[in-house]
């Protein structure tokens, strides 16, 4: 699968970052309360990174179908989980799950089940996101 992306995956995409990097700029600044509305957001994000999975399995329900499905289940659990932890190690588990299903679909990609274009971008996107919570992790910690 080698599908070009809409016009405005990217710009979007990219907009999708900034409460990523408005949130662990607050945090670096010491603004501790703005540490829950980003693991909120990441959480948020790495639901919404499942359900790319549940939309890909009921687009094309013969190609793995079964696979999409659950790698569209896991990311919300995880966020859930993430999210009744204390704030210092949420967000690193926030952001290691981000990582992981960006993993999780570089496989994918190598069985032709999502596209190199969304790969990409999905890449770029994670390292932001996953950077940011990784840096607030790091101050909310202190």
């Amino acid at each position: 699968m080698n599908h070009a992306l809409p016009p405005l995956a990217w710009p979007l995409g990219l907009a999708g970052l900034i409460p990523f990097a408005a949130g662990a700029l607050a945090v670096a600044l010491g603004w501790d309360w703005a540490a829950f509305p980003l693991a909120a957001y990441g959480a948020t994000i790495l639901a919404f990174l499942g359900a790319v999975h549940w939309g890909l399995a009921l687009a094309a329900p013969d190609q793995a179908a079964g696979e999409r499905l659950a790698w569209g289940v896991v990311p919300s659990l995880w966020a859930w989980v993430a999210l009744l932890l204390p704030l210092p190690v949420a967000l690193p588990v926030l952001g290691a799950g981000i990582l992981a299903t960006a993993g999780l679909e570089t496989v994918a990609a190598r069985r032709g089940l999502v596209s190199g274009a969304w790969l990409r971008l999905r890449w770029v996107l994670s390292l932001g996101a996953a950077g940011s919570l990784f840096v607030a992790a790091s101050r909310a910690a202190s």
